[in-house]
């Protein structure tokens, strides 16, 4: 038991840690390019911070067999990323998160909703197409993810008359020739740690008496989100709150691609018609956690209990609790 917990915590610490290179230069690359920062956020700090996910999940498939695994990461991702958002509120000091935050990340929990409720729709009902090897969940998520980006981009355009998230000049000895080739050598060590991540989970599930719902919905997805964790408290301490927002919602957005490229990757026919249905409150769980976090951008509350998280906050470590309840009762 020592060991293979000790497996999973390293290779999650392997993760961390080239995560976090990772995102700083993939930063770096988009300050010279002169990205702004909710790009930054949304688009390459998003992609970058859900490669583990990526790469977990297809090794899930691939290598260890179990489409549980890997639906588990995706959408146990998607809960982990909305519960950081309660750990930014907690360091965002000045004011609450949501009272500073732009209203346009709605847009990105909007989209959010409607590819969790896809993909829901599917679960609750497994139906195929003829000849067709893919969930039909997965043919609409492609298409909804570029509108999605579209979309966000037109309304990031109308808003160029208000003032504009200040640039700061983070990483002044960096170049961009350093920074792409500390790129790849942090993605080449994420790769390598997410290939290992799913063996290691389902022996952790094997030895704990654990299903691989439970383990990939808890365990793995808060192992693979250990990069957007670094890069959020990161973007927080610079004061890119926006950016740090973006980076969470835009890779739950792109774990939905994700979880396409699983179905596409998955040999046996259609992936959310080979998994179970245990995985159905967690979307229910998760479409609560967006719909809160919606609420909470637009309604824009002010009040912290306690001083120390809005009720937004609050009720995302609620909802994010009862799903973890819900996973245990479920473990046989």
């Amino acid at each position: 038991m020592l060991v293979v917990w000790t497996t999973f915590l390293l290779l999650g610490g392997v993760i961390a840690v080239a995560g976090f290179w990772l995102s700083r230069f993939g930063d770096v690359i988009a300050e010279r390019t002169g990205l702004s920062g909710s790009w930054v956020g949304l688009i390459l700090m998003a992609t970058v911070t859900s490669l583990p996910e990526l790469v977990t999940g297809v090794s899930a498939i691939r290598v260890v067999g179990s489409p549980d695994l890997a639906l588990g990461d995706a959408l146990g991702s998607c809960l982990f990323n909305l519960l950081l958002l309660s750990v930014v509120d907690f360091f965002y000091r000045p004011v609450c998160l949501f009272a500073r935050a732009a209203e346009g990340h709605a847009l990105s929990t909007g989209y959010a909703a409607v590819l969790l409720a896809v993909v829901g729709v599917n679960l609750l009902v497994p139906v195929t197409i003829p000849d067709v090897p893919l969930s039909p969940a997965t043919l609409l998520i492609v298409p909804i993810y570029a509108l999605a980006l579209r979309n966000i981009f037109t309304y990031e355009r109308r808003r160029l008359m208000e003032p504009a998230e200040p640039v700061i000049a983070r990483y002044p000895e960096t170049t961009l020739r350093h920074a792409v080739v500390g790129y790849l050598i942090a993605a080449t060590a994420v790769v390598a740690a997410g290939l290992l991540l799913p063996g290691a989970a389902l022996d952790l599930a094997e030895t704990m008496g654990w299903t691989s719902t439970f383990v990939g919905t808890l365990f793995l997805a808060a192992a693979t989100s250990l990069p957007e964790l670094v890069v959020t408290l990161s973007a927080i301490r610079i004061g890119a709150l926006d950016m740090a927002i973006a980076n969470l919602l835009g890779s739950n957005l792109f774990n939905m691609v994700v979880l396409a490229i699983d179905d596409i990757a998955y040999p046996q026919g259609p992936l959310l018609s080979h998994v179970s249905s245990a995985h159905v409150p967690t979307v229910l769980i998760a479409l609560l956690m967006t719909g809160i976090v919606t609420v909470g951008l637009v309604y824009r509350p002010t009040a912290r209990p306690a001083r120390a998280v809005s009720w937004v906050s609050l009720a995302l470590i609620g909802a994010y609790s009862a799903n973890a309840l819900i996973l245990i009762f479920g473990v046989s």
